[in-house]
Formats: C-alpha cells, structure tokens, sequence
C-alpha cells in the first residue's frame, strides 16, 4: 500500500502530530482538525489514524492517543512541500474532473462544500442562504441540509452547496477546455454588478481565495442582497474564444436546472485580464451563502470541494 499524498486529511492530522510533543488523542485530533476548516468526528479520525497506523507513520502510545514515528516524520517533511504548491487547484481540478452531471438530462454528480453549524443556529444560516438565492448572487438555486453524516458531531447540522467546480466538469464533458482562473470580489450598485474590487489567481495558492476574502472581512454579501449595493463573491473561469457557443449552450443548459450563471462573459468583461484568445466566464459563488452566513456572526466551518454527489439530492 502507498500513501496518496493528496489526502489532505491525512496530512493535515500528520502535520497536527508533527507540531505536539506529546501523544494527541482522536477527540483532541477531531478539535484541532476543525480549526483548520476540516469537520471530522471522532469516528472519522479514528479511521485515519488506524490507516496512519498501517502505512507505519503513527504510533499509539496506550490510551493517551498517537505519536509521529521517524518515517511518519521523514514523510510528513515530504508530504507538505509536494502539498505547499498548487493543493488548491488541484483538489479543484479533481472535483471537477469526478463531475459527471448532464445538464440535459439533469442527472449525474456535481461538486459540493459542507458547512456545518451547531444545532440552534441552522435556522438563523438557512434563512441568510435564502437571502442571497433569492438576490441571485448564487450559483445554484438550492442547497441540502443533513445530519446523518461522520463528518458532522452530535448536536450540529451539516449544509451541502453546491461548487462551482460543477460548471467546469459540465463544460469538459461537452469539449471545452476551462481554466479556473480566478476568485475574487465584485461591487454591485443597484443590483448591477460594475467589476471585480479583488482578483486572485487560483494557481500556486494554498489558500481558496474566497474563504480568504471571506475571512478578512472584504465582503458586504448581507448589503448587497438587503440594498442592491455591496460586494460579493464570484469565480472567473477562462476558455477558448473559439468555445464561446458551446459555453452559451452549456450556460442555457444549467439555467434550465436551477443554476444561475453567467454573469458576463467575454473578454476583459468586470475588469477581468484581456486575453486575445481566451474570453472570461464570471460566475457568482456559491461561496456568498456561506459569507452572508459569516456577515451575520453564525459559527460555520467550511470544508470547500469536500467531494461530489448526486444532482438530484439536492433540493430545488
């Protein structure tokens, strides 16, 4: 058995170990792990280590929990260089490549995140998605809630997305090359939406840029559904000139479905870069749920691309 470096799970729980001298238990791992956006249950950490275990990596010290071994060590040190550039795009690119969803016959797999939140606040975050959907600054129409599920504890509601990812499979699948380009943030008067204020490109970064600028406060999510001037979350994805009518069919196709997408496209459209052979497809993210959600002071954690379902689990 190899170990598949690209789990980042695993390495995240590597790198925890790696930074505690002393043995870390599944409850502590599980706590720590959920600092770093990674909702896991004790169970679920459980069964991590014990691969851990296996590939010769941890070691348990009695009941006090696990500790690095001199390989888990040696292999962290190179788990996390190969993981330090590029994690984003490539888990991204994974997803999207695992996206099987057929707009034309509205089935088939998309991509999702999960947030999760403590019971008593999933009515107060259900009610801020539905702001932003019914302001169109989504990408979907819909999203699922959920509470049979390892990665959510006991007493906390997991709420599924749908990511943006899924725009990128629907158009490979149909002959198109995309390029996830970037994330960034636009400003909206008057509900129209006049370009992007902050751009980052999403390659060679470890970071998503949107829960980055989520995080350091650069949206007004909540303004813009309530007044129709603020700023909000959006992807630029890059394809082909020469694809511009596959996209606009693909675009017609996903509307059909629920999704709510484009918002412009073409060439150097919202202060996006000018490409003389590429034209840029701006999307609204399925991020700005969960902003508008952190605008109004709920406690998510986020797990961003956390893997791929069926189309029709969600509700719409």
């Amino acid at each position: 058995m190899s170990f598949i470096r690209s789990e980042r799970k695993c390495i995240e729980i590597l790198r925890i170990l790696k930074e505690h001298h002393e043995p870390v238990g599944a409850k502590r791992l599980s706590e720590l792990m959920g600092d770093r956006g990674f909702v896991l249950t004790d169970r679920a950490v459980q069964y991590y280590l014990s691969y851990l275990d296996d590939m010769g990596f941890t070691r348990k010290v009695g009941n006090r929990g696990r500790l690095l071994t001199s390989k888990g060590i040696a292999e962290t040190e190179r788990a996390l260089v190969d993981e330090r550039t590029g994690f984003i795009i490539s888990r991204l690119e994974r997803l999207a490549f695992k996206s099987d969803f057929n707009p034309e016959t509205g089935r088939g797999n998309v991509g999702y995140n999960l947030s999760v939140v403590p019971e008593e606040q999933a009515d107060g975050v259900s009610k801020a998605f539905d702001e932003v959907i019914e302001s169109g600054y989504s990408f979907f129409s819909g999203y699922k809630m959920v509470d049979s599920d390892s990665r959510i504890a006991s007493g906390h509601v997991g709420f599924l997305t749908i990511c943006s990812i899924t725009m990128d499979g629907v158009l490979q699948k149909m002959g198109v090359p995309v390029r996830m380009a970037y994330g960034g943030v636009i400003d909206v008067e008057n509900g129209i939406p006049l370009g992007f204020s902050n751009l980052i490109g999403y390659r060679g970064t470890t970071i998503d840029p949107l829960s980055l600028f989520i995080s350091s406060k650069n949206t007004s999510i909540g303004q813009a559904c309530i007044e129709k001037n603020g700023s909000v979350l959006a992807n630029v994805r890059q394809v082909p000139q020469d694809a511009a009518e596959l996209v606009t069919e693909g675009s017609r196709l996903m509307r059909e479905c629920g999704f709510l997408f484009p918002v412009a496209t073409g060439s150097g459209v919202l202060n996006t870069p000018v490409d003389s052979c590429r034209i840029s497809l701006v999307a609204y993210s399925g991020m700005n749920l969960i902003g508008n959600a952190v605008e109004k002071g709920f406690n998510l954690k986020n797990e961003i691309g956390a893997g791929n379902m069926p189309f029709n689990s969600f509700d719409q």
